[in-house]
């Protein structure tokens, strides 16, 4: 276990609620939403369905053999699907244990123990050798989290040369006056907001775009389908969550459709190779 980077308050808050959102994610209601959302059961937290793992796992050529990066891991998802339909050996990192605690069961229960490790790291300071992975995905990272720089570059000397990264982020749009950024941040993911676009923090991180995809409109949709199965699955989600919790989800995912609606957030999906 790595000893994360220093957090700040506004951090340690968003650590502390992922770790209490792993404790129910696997619930069956939740597990339920989930499949109609993305088309998985792993208890994830990203946006990245089912459709988009496959396109990462072709991106990235997984195989037997292919060393695979999952970092943001979560409970497994997409890194255990990823292992699971293309052989690749998988080494999940975060920082949220309960999440982790939860992908190690599901690796042994899917027989996949021997391909996959977890293991609590900072993604920003990775422990690992240089050149160490053939290949490096993280879904909907990026926009939770301040270091996203130091992400990039770590994740550069952890990958070797020739190998190639894949990654799903929500951003700001671009070009929109002080009060449609101010409101696009407050209803984006908590660290939304970057001193750069993603193809010059990869240009400073010493990656080369290789594909760039917005992504948007299947975002929109994924978003609609969570709103429509939160308000199917009301009476088990509350009993699960209480009233208040459900009530503020519903205020979330509308207010996330309203800025989308409004052309004020992006999805986009990215392949990057060593510059």
């Amino acid at each position: 276990m790595q000893r994360p980077m220093s957090l700040s308050v506004e951090e340690q808050a968003q650590r502390q609620r992922l770790e209490e959102r792993y404790l129910w994610a696997c619930a069956p209601v939740m597990l339920a939403i989930e499949r109609r959302v993305c088309g998985c059961d792993y208890g994830g937290t990203s946006w990245t369905t089912r459709s988009e793992a496959d396109r990462m796992a072709a991106r990235l050529a997984l195989r037997p053999g292919v060393r695979l990066l999952d970092l943001g891991a979560g409970s497994g998802w997409p890194g255990l699907y990823l292992a699971a339909t293309t052989g690749c050996d998988a080494t999940l990192v975060d920082l949220p244990v309960n999440g982790l605690k939860i992908a190690r069961d599901r690796a042994r229960e899917d027989g996949l123990a021997s391909r996959v490790r977890a293991m609590v790291a900072d993604a920003a300071a990775l422990p690992f050798a240089e050149g160490a992975f053939d290949a490096i995905s993280h879904s909907d990272l990026l926009c939770c989290l301040k270091q996203k720089g130091e992400v990039l570059a770590a994740c550069r000397r952890a990958v070797r040369d020739g190998g190639r990264m894949v990654f799903t982020v929500i951003s700001v749009a671009p070009d929109l006056p002080p009060a449609r950024y101010r409101l696009a941040v407050a209803r984006g993911p908590e660290f939304l907001e970057t001193d750069s676009d993603y193809p010059a923090l990869l240009a400073e991180a010493g990656w080369a775009v290789v594909e760039s995809d917005d992504i948007t409109s299947d975002y929109v949709g994924s978003c609609r389908r969570q709103l429509d199965a939160d308000m199917t699955q009301k009476e088990p989600l509350t009993a699960l969550i209480g009233a208040e919790e459900f009530d503020q989800r519903l205020t979330d995912w509308q207010g996330k459709l309203a800025a989308l609606d409004d052309g004020l957030l992006r999805r986009r999906f990215f392949v990057a190779a060593p510059a």
